[in-house]
């Protein structure tokens, strides 16, 4: 029970990186709160997790700062304080050349992305106990990229930025700041991605892209919520501004 009687908020808490990560977390002794835009997928997010006294939801909109200042509100209400936030919404976009990309479609990604990341950061941070930890999805290519992802890299650099910088104003209250950055999942995410880049069935992409990978393979969802755990835990008491990479050896 490495996260006894903390208290944990996830945006994207409906999809599967946060659902998964939530699991995790409430089976390590955490109470979360699920942040996301769909009441009706929070509510089953919610239900599938089965312990109701340590799960809430709240929708609201990352990228409205009104509405991500109301969840840290209804989180510390309902569950007393606040020491993990885990910034996990996110967006792809399209895949696109970067002469041929809408400047509609960069703007949203960096919305959702970055702004919304930068708004979970602010208020959360404001209300976190001493001793905290925020972790940002970033991606492995935060660390990297590929033709046709402008949109989707440049967000996702940003956000190591972003961790790097709140980890440094952080540390005199001994809250820790760190990106996670996964590779591939084997989630619909992932799957819709890899078809609109390849143009290949499911598949084949999924092969593909497994080419790509050292380890052969997608990583598992649970594979990233244990990473997160890693994070929000007292296993990584002494790391903060670290870019935590787990992608089968994509970067490598």
């Amino acid at each position: 029970m490495r996260l006894a009687d903390k208290v944990a908020v996830i945006t994207g808490g409906a999809g599967s990186i946060g659902l998964a990560s939530a699991r995790a977390l409430v089976a390590e002794g955490a109470k979360v709160m699920l942040v996301d835009l769909d009441s009706a997928a929070l509510a089953g997010a919610a239900e599938s997790i089965g312990t109701a006294p340590s799960v809430a939801w709240q929708v609201a909109d990352v990228t409205d700062e009104a509405q991500v200042e109301g969840a840290i509100e209804a989180t510390v209400s309902r569950f007393g304080g606040l020491d993990v936030a885990f910034a996990n919404a996110g967006i792809y976009g399209v895949a696109a050349p970067l002469t041929e990309l809408p400047v509609e479609v960069f703007q949203r990604v960096l919305s959702v992305n970055v702004v919304g990341s930068m708004l979970l950061a602010k208020h959360a941070l404001a209300a976190m106990r001493p001793g905290g930890s925020l972790i940002i999805n970033s991606s492995v290519v935060g660390v990297t990229s590929a033709p046709n992802i402008a949109a989707y890299a440049t967000s996702k650099h940003a956000l190591v930025g972003l961790a790097r910088t709140a980890a440094k104003e952080m540390a005199p209250r001994g809250i820790r700041v760190n990106s996670l950055h996964p590779g591939p999942v084997d989630n619909d995410f992932q799957h819709r991605v890899e078809i609109e880049e390849t143009g290949a069935p499911e598949d084949e992409a999924t092969r593909i892209f497994d080419s790509f990978i050292p380890l052969s393979r997608h990583a598992d969802v649970d594979e990233i919520a244990a990473a997160v755990v890693f994070l929000a835990s007292d296993d990584s008491r002494f790391m903060t501004g670290a870019q935590l990479v787990v992608d089968g050896g994509l970067s490598i």
